[in-house]
């Protein structure tokens, strides 16, 4: 084959094969993703026929882990980032220590080094923030207080995973490996954590001074020409320009260096079609993502190392599940929350793949434990999904069986319910607003505004406590849970006002609301085309459509304009 055309064989054999056993997998009732994996394992180096060109795969895959960072960051503010930070900086902390010290302790059963073990289970610490955001986006819960919590847990780990992999090289010779040549002259290690410190700071603050300047008014420029292609391009130039200067100047990561450009962008009023533009080529690059990880696995050791292969796995999925059920319950959250998280976790990907590959460069880590690594990934990764189409089976069993388990389901924290003092105008006849978000927070504007009495029913638990401070009643948890309406007092209530994006708990809320309150009437917001018609036929209930209302305002203001000037 012709070398020139490395690059255009990998991509057409890469989305053709990717495309017959994503089919497969589909018809057979598996994810799609999985078919990818297939494929790639297919035109690997470990397998018979073609194979194509690892290299250029790998930085393919990057780029999508890029454009799919860049739209989290595009739905995911500052503000969504910080209110998650009392679960997700000491989760994401005590749940990685806890999973590098099972890795840890299995290496020592098989005789590996300290430093060998170390890397391996640092390795197996930090999950797939590209798997992850395809599970959430796949189910709808992206933008919900459970996704929220997820892909901030992701990030901060995401953080860490930099900061080891900076200092890396400069204890290598501590843990028994050896430095690299552009380490041979290394600086003492609190130089090295005092510039990485620097370094981090340093891009943080240019995309929070500049780069919320610079970058939504570069979009609104763009906007002004009229051009789609043009929109189009500067979205991905973006995207990919931020990543690349801040992993060359400030050496982070290229997925939290999208991330950041993503949520500065989002200050943008034309966010929502930077997102709709950059999807097709998120997802077109997320699928060459699984087919370069499929191409790295070797298929032979599940024949030679069997009972290893067995114990990756169950660090993976069980142990680093188990830790984070364990740490969320700790911080006083439900148990679907617990379990969300922890399926969320229960995998690894791109920076264990970092991490192994750096480990085996500075003779930390055999090609055998890469190896494990890469089986552990493989295998997770294809089975995340039913992992989290298992959260719903568990969860209602465990609460079937166990006295605990209902408990923690139903669990109340100190925002949980309304507290003795709470005036009886927010007790009765009152409206119950689900959401705090941007469209309910401006609904709550307006019933203020009018002196109409609501209660706040909102899953961010430090939302919440600042809304208290306020004096405005609310309660904190998932509108889903019947004991959160029935803290909210929906039973009493003249009206429910669904302001939530989380489109997966809409019927269970209303379905619950109902049979609290059989004459309450349902004001539901929605996304959806298809779910907006269901809702109206199903419940009857006022339902509001984005789009279309969006596009009844405009009208009627233009009507009225056009009236005016013509009269």
């Amino acid at each position: 084959m012709d070398h020139n055309l490395s690059l255009i064989t990998t991509i057409a054999v890469a989305f053709a094969l990717a495309l017959i056993f994503g089919l497969i997998a589909e018809k057979l009732k598996f994810p799609a993703l999985i078919g990818y994996l297939f494929a790639g394992v297919l035109i690997g180096p470990a397998t018979p026929g073609f194979v194509a060109d690892i290299e250029i795969a790998s930085q393919l895959s990057e780029i999508g882990v890029m454009l799919l960072m860049f739209g989290v960051g595009l739905h995911f503010s500052v503000q969504d980032l910080m209110s998650v930070k009392r679960i997700a900086l000491p989760g994401a902390l005590v749940q990685m220590t806890l999973a590098t010290l099972l890795g840890m302790l299995v290496a020592h059963f098989w005789g590996w080094s300290a430093g060998h073990g170390l890397v391996f289970g640092l390795s197996l610490s930090c999950a797939s923030t590209v798997v992850l955001l395809k599970a959430l986006e796949s189910r709808r819960i992206l933008e919900s207080m459970n996704g929220k919590i997820a892909v901030g847990w992701l990030v901060v780990e995401d953080m860490v995973t930099v900061l080891v992999l900076v200092l890396m090289p400069a204890l290598a010779g501590l843990l028994g490996g050896h430095a690299l040549e552009a380490a041979a002259e290394a600086t003492p290690l609190w130089q090295t954590l005092a510039i990485t410190f620097v370094e981090i700071t340093g891009f943080v603050a240019i995309m929070l001074v500049v780069g919320k300047r610079v970058l939504p008014w570069l979009l609104w420029y763009v906007a002004g020409t009229g051009s789609r292609e043009l929109f189009t391009l500067t979205v991905i130039s973006v995207a990919i320009g931020v990543a690349f200067f801040a992993s060359a100047l400030f050496h982070v990561s290229f997925a939290l260096g999208a991330f950041f450009a993503g949520m500065i962008m989002r200050e943008s009023e034309f966010s929502h079609r930077a997102a709709e533009d950059s999807l097709p080529f998120r997802d077109a690059f997320a699928v060459l993502f699984f087919v370069a990880v499929g191409m790295l696995f070797d298929p032979s050791i599940l024949i030679k190392q069997p009972e290893q292969v067995l114990a990756v796995v169950a660090i993976i999925i069980l142990g680093k599940s188990l830790a984070a059920v364990l740490i969320v319950l700790a911080l006083r959250y439900p148990l679907n929350t617990a379990l969300t998280v922890a399926a969320s976790l229960g995998q690894i990907g791109e920076f264990s793949f970092i991490l192994a590959g750096l480990g085996v460069s500075l003779g930390l880590m055999s090609q055998d434990g890469m190896s494990l690594v890469l089986a552990g990934a493989l295998i997770s990764i294809a089975l995340n999904p039913l992992v989290f189409a298992s959260i719903k089976p568990l969860t209602t069993w465990v609460v079937n069986k166990s006295d605990l388990a209902r408990r923690l389901s139903l669990r109340m924290d100190p925002y949980g319910e309304l507290p003795m003092t709470t005036e009886r105008k927010f007790l009765e006849g009152q409206i119950v607003l689900v959401g705090y978000g941007r469209v309910g927070k401006r609904i709550a504007q307006s019933l203020q505004a009018h002196g109409i009495p609501f209660v706040v029913a909102e899953q961010n638990r430090e939302l919440v406590e600042k809304l208290r401070k306020t004096g405005q009643p609310a309660v904190s948890g998932n509108a889903a849970d019947p004991m959160v309406l029935i803290q909210a007092h929906i039973a009493n209530a003249s009206m429910l006002i669904i302001a939530t994006p989380d489109s997966m708990d809409i019927r269970k809320i209303v379905d619950i609301a109902k049979q609290l309150q059989p004459d309450i009437e349902v004001v539901i917001r929605t996304h959806h085309e298809d779910e907006y018609q269901r809702l109206q036929k199903e419940y009857g209930s006022t339902v509001f459509f984005g789009e279309e209302e969006l596009a009844k305002g405009m009208t009627s203001h233009v009507l009225q304009r056009f009236e005016k000037h013509h009269v």
